[in-house]
């Protein structure tokens, strides 16, 4: 299929028009906002932890080898400039838009799922003996059917019930997850042409992504069943976040976003002839016409109509 490029649809001539169609979509992306702020200021549910629990919680308490901060930077400010350095190529307002757009609800529909859950569930951190009882001297309530009595910091206390699921899993998952995805469309993974070098490209987000979620284990910060569950709901929203601006990328029209061909849908429909003398001076045989008639009209089903053959 002849693939044709958007000519003059920038920033500055269009970004302010897409962005005023999606104005709910951002005020929305803000509500999302405030919710993880929320989530991450709240208490958990501090669950039971006895003293025969103890056994599987009493890990080294050490720092992140991927601390909190960095996460932002490889999830969200990579992708970033991969779609930025993909606009200043192609002059593609609406794939701009719509990749932001779908990365950053990626990352908070995922954050509002991880955080809530955390809080809900509560679970003890592999190393939750040590952020407990910091000096190794344990005291138990039996009065609470031997319920810990923590004499930790606060702050780590509160860090320790948020095992499940792995927030640096889920994010990384969310945010690279989505850019496998968009590249897979930008270079044409799945064109059944054979070019398996391809999904070194795609894969590699999702790798970057999976030695974060091992750091977590390795790190005694989470149990291997929390950085599968986050990694698994980071991917599953960042699939359903992508597909909603882009088409699949096996499909024809996997290299653009659906706005886009919408608007060529739009403007071939307000270009159709109504008289005798534009159909006559439209040139319907040039290559360009040809172009977008392929990528407006490229479905298999009406590729068997247009050939007269039954469905």
């Amino acid at each position: 299929m002849a693939e044709t490029h958007p000519s003059g649809h920038t920033l500055r001539s269009h970004g302010v028009k897409v962005a005023r169609i999606h104005m709910h979509d951002w005020i929305i992306l803000l509500l999302l906002v405030v919710t993880e702020g929320i989530l991450n200021i709240i208490d958990p549910f501090y669950r039971f932890v006895g003293k025969d629990m103890m056994a599987d919680l009493k890990y080294p308490f050490r720092k992140s080898t991927v601390p909190l901060w960095a996460i932002p930077l490889i999830a969200i400010l990579l992708p970033f400039a991969i779609f930025s350095g993909i606009y200043f190529r192609r002059r593609d307002v609406y794939d701009l838009h719509h990749a932001v757009l779908g990365l950053l609800y990626a990352v908070l529909i995922t954050g509002v799922i991880t955080d809530a859950i955390k809080d809900a569930v509560g679970r003890p951190r592999p190393d939750f003996f040590w952020r407990c009882f910091p000096d190794g001297k344990e005291a138990y309530d039996l009065a609470r059917h031997g319920d810990v009595i923590c004499h930790g910091n606060k702050g780590d206390i509160k860090e320790g019930h948020k095992s499940f699921p792995s927030g640096h899993s889920s994010w990384s998952f969310a945010g690279l997850g989505f850019l496998a995805w968009y590249l897979s469309g930008k270079i044409k993974a799945f064109d059944r042409k054979g070019h398996i070098a391809k999904l070194c490209v795609v894969f590699s987000p999702i790798l970057v992504a999976a030695l974060i979620a091992v750091s977590r284990v390795n790190d005694y910060w989470h149990h291997w069943q929390d950085v599968f569950a986050g990694g698994l709901i980071g991917l599953v929203v960042a699939s359903f976040c992508y597909l909603q601006f882009f088409p699949p990328p096996y499909d024809a029209q996997g290299w653009g976003p659906h706005a886009y061909f919408r608007m060529l849908a739009d403007q071939r429909r307000d270009l159709q002839p109504t008289t005798l003398g534009s159909l006559i001076s439209r040139p319907q045989d040039s290559a360009e016409h040809r172009a977008e008639m392929n990528m407006v009209d490229s479905s298999p089903a009406l590729d068997q109509l247009e050939t007269g053959r039954k469905l």
